[in-house]
Formats: structure tokens, sequence, C-alpha cells
């Protein structure tokens, strides 16, 4: 008996869908009241102005930018945070929200079917005789609903929210450039403050040895005390320095375990003088940001999802096409609610008509155009922010490289500087005060250098985020071949512990 029951209910129901097939594909193709997006006309400059012959190459980074540079700590870094970072598993989740959000609105163009069986006892009055009659009651129904998307206002309610999910996807990349370059300038800055403790000391070193030495020459009354006062001054003030560039240090190895997801006490890196050569980064031309930079890339998927919008608006000013149906088993018998006789159907079109709203539909309109032309302006803004960016690495690049060749002509003129002041004070030429002004001008030139060959590497790596490195347009979310919520979850093994 429940044999037969299903069929005839799979048989009505087969019946329903196909006159509501047969309405859709008969009465309305659909169609769009508004328009599809477009990108808007740019104003893209030809050329980068700071470019050299050798940056105008065209772009070609890896998506681990990083190994260009040759440091295995620096590689073992980047390689941990994309498995830790927790910024970066937000933004991941967020992507998984954007995506079952177009499952959601894509449900839209199906039917809706829902069953509702019930069952109703009921016991009528005492007549005259003095007896009540009971009776119960079984429906077992089946609806269904659809609204036809004549006009494309589910369509442009899809359309935006798979913008919206591919803004998410650009949202991962920013997230992930920001967190790659962050660990890449926090480490070259790290092995700065690495490479200035060693020289400050090495010349602590020194001053305590002219220190010693003065103090030796004061009691054979051979000098005064004159030298030994400001030799004391800069060892006193090398040993505060010292000190402020081993906190200065603790801090950004604080800000790298943030970025690997640990705890401050649980990561530290070694102490290491590193010596890196800067490598030469293609600019490309300017047209390549449109495509590389995901910034760039979300602020357009944002006005493409607020142009469907302006469609969804337009939309809910045309009539709503619904066609509703109804199929199922009604008896007062449960012994016969499977009986063929028992079934009942129902179909019809429900056509709803905007008539009044008080002004809803056309405040809603202008809110949807307004939003439009806000996201406009953010795309064109984030283009004039790329170039800039751009353009600021390349000079600082161009202009760090001279400062970098000057200063290292400047270091060999100050220890030459020191050689001949040793040579002239052990002849009896000049006095002690000499050697002191040309360590100190030695340590200080020696400390600039560091600081301008750090500010190389990290100009680089600008350089490298501005261009969109790390960042594969193809693939949004790809993160060293695995994709977002499917790769690997725990991280290679340790290595700077």
């Amino acid at each position: 008996m429940m044999h037969r029951h299903r069929h005839s209910a799979f048989a009505l129901m087969a019946g329903i869908a196909a006159a509501m097939a047969g309405a859709v594909f008969t009465l309305l193709p659909g169609c769009k009241v508004s328009p599809d997006y477009s990108r808007p006309p740019l104003e893209v400059p030809g050329s980068y102005r700071s470019a050299t012959t050798q940056q105008a190459a065209p772009v070609n980074l890896s998506l681990q930018w990083w190994t260009l540079f040759g440091d295995a700590d620096l590689n073992d870094l980047e390689a941990r945070a994309i498995y830790a970072n927790q910024d970066l598993r937000a933004a991941m989740a967020r992507v998984a929200q954007a995506r079952a959000t177009v499952a959601v609105t894509r449900s839209q163009f199906f039917p809706l079917v829902t069953a509702d069986p019930t069952v109703t006892r009921s016991r009528s009055a005492a007549g005259r005789n003095g007896s009540s009659a009971t009776a119960t009651e079984i429906r077992i129904p089946f609806d269904v609903s659809y609204e036809v998307d004549i006009w494309g206002r589910v369509a442009r309610g899809v359309e935006s929210s798979r913008a919206t999910f591919r803004q998410s996807q650009n949202d991962f990349a920013v997230i992930l450039q920001t967190m790659q370059t962050d660990i890449a300038q926090d480490y070259f800055n790290l092995r700065l403050l690495d490479s200035q403790s060693d020289i400050l000391l090495r010349e602590i070193e020194q001053f305590r040895l002219q220190e010693n030495l003065e103090k030796i020459r004061i009691a054979a009354n051979i000098d005064n005390t004159l030298a030994l006062s400001q030799v004391e001054a800069l060892l006193q003030a090398s040993v505060a320095q010292e000190a402020d560039v081993r906190r200065q240090r603790a801090e950004l190895e604080h800000a790298i375990a943030q970025l690997l997801g640990l705890a401050p006490s649980a990561f530290t890196i070694p102490p290491r003088v590193i010596s890196l050569t800067v490598p030469t980064i293609p600019a490309g031309l300017p047209s390549d940001l449109l495509a590389r930079r995901p910034d760039v890339n979300e602020a357009e998927q944002a006005l493409v999802a607020a142009n469907a919008n302006v469609g969804v608006a337009v939309a809910n000013f045309y009539p709503t096409l619904t066609l509703t149906g109804a199929a199922g088993q009604q008896s007062f018998d449960l012994q016969s609610i499977a009986n063929w006789e028992s079934r009942f159907l129902s179909f019809g079109p429900n056509l709803s008509i905007p008539l009044f709203e008080g002004g809803k539909l056309t405040g809603n309109l202008r809110q949807a155009k307004a939003r439009y032309d806000e996201l406009l302006a953010t795309y064109r803004q984030s283009l004039l922010t790329a170039y800039r960016e751009v353009e600021d690495s390349l000079s600082d690049l161009r202009l760090r490289a001279e400062a970098g060749a000057a200063q290292e002509k400047a270091v060999d003129a100050a220890r030459e500087y020191l050689r001949l002041s040793n040579v002239q004070h052990a002849q009896g030429l000049i006095d002690s005060l000499q050697i002191i002004d040309a360590d100190r001008t030695l340590l200080s030139n020696e400390l600039t250098l560091e600081q301008i060959q750090a500010a190389r590497l990290t100009s680089t790596v600008l350089l490298i985020k501005s261009l969109g490195g790390g960042w594969d347009p193809r693939r949004p979310t790809a993160v060293l071949g695995g994709e977002v919520g499917a790769g690997a979850t725990t991280a290679p093994a340790p290595r700077l512990q």
C-alpha cells in the first residue's frame, strides 16, 4: 500500500514539475533589465618614470619570490607562516563563507519543494439524540513554488554573490602578500640589527683597549685626561646603543613569532650576520597591475557586485511571477490514504505587481547607484595607489643604490683615515684624540652602510609586493600548490628554535 502511495505522489509531483517547466519555457524566456558590467575607462601610463632599462623587462615573479634572496632562514619562516598565520586562516574562512553564499543564492534558480504532513482528529458536538461524531483527517501534501526570473533579478543576485566570492579570494591574496612581505621586512631588519650589534661589540672592545691604554699613559705622565674622558664617553655611548639594538631585535623577533602563530616565549632566531645581494626585480608595464595586483582586483570585484545589485534594484520595479503547486494524498481513513482516489493536485501562477511602496523601490535604486559610484571611485583610487607604490619603490631602489655606493666609499675612506692616524700616532705626530676621532668616524659610517643595505633589501620586498608578487591571478587562493581549505593543516618541522 505504501508503495502505491509513493508511486502516486511521485506521479503527481512529476506532473507539477512538467507543468512548471512548460510555463517557464512557453510564457517568458527571461531578460535582464539592466546592463552587464563592463570595465570603466581607465587612464593607464605607458611606463614607469623611475624604472631603469633593466627594470623595464617583463615581470616574471615566482609565487615563492623570497627565494630570490637566497637565505635559508627566510625561506623557512615564509613556509611555516603559510600554515600557521591566524590572519590567513581567518581569510580562508571568509572565502569559504563567500563560496557557501553563492550556493545559497543559486538555489533561487530551482523550485522550492516542501512536505508538510498533518493528522487532524476532530469531534463534533452532540446532536439531539445525544451522540457525537469523531473524524480523523490525514493529509500528506507536497508544495512547490518557483519564481520565474523574468527580469534577471535572481541572475543579478547570483552575479553579485559570485563577485563577492571573487572579492574574498582577492582579499585572501592581499592578506597573504602582506604577511609574506611583513616577514621578509622584519627578518631583514632583524639581520640589520645583528650586523649593527656585531659592529658595536667590536668597537666597544676597541674603545676598552683604548681606555686601558690611556690610563697607562696617564699613570706614566705621557698624556692628559682629555683623551681618556673622550674615549670613556664613546665607550659608554656605544654600550647604550648596543643595548638598544638588542631591544629592537627582541621586538622584531616577537613580531615574527606572532606572524608564525606562536607565542614570543616559544620562538627565537639565533643572531647571524648576513651578506645578501640585492636582486634586480623587473617592473614591466603599468597595465600589468590590472591583472597582477590582488587589491586592484578586489576593488573591481566589489564594483562588479555593486553593478549587479543595481540590476536587482531595477528588477524589483517589475512584476514577479511565481508558479505554485501542491500535490499529495488526503483521506479520512488511514487504510485508504494510499489509494489513487485520495490524491489531490493544484497548480497556478501568482503575479505580484508593485503598485505603491512609499518610495522604497526608488530609494533602494538610488542607494545601489550611489554605492556603485562610491566603489568606482575606490577602484580608480586603488589603481592610482598601485602606480604610486611601484614608482616609490623604484625610486627608492635607484637612489638607495646610489647612496650605498657612496657610503661604501665613505667607509673605505674612514678605514684609511684610521690607518693613517695610527701610523702618525706611532710616529708621535698626533695625539690620541685623533685616533679616537678616527674610530668614531669609522663606527658611524659602518652603521650607516648597514642601514642603507637593509633599506635596499626592504625596498626590494616592497617593490615585489607592489607588483603583485606571491599571487597567481589564475588561481587567486593558491597557496604553495594547495587550494584554500584543502591544503595541509600542519606546518613543516621548525628550524629556528
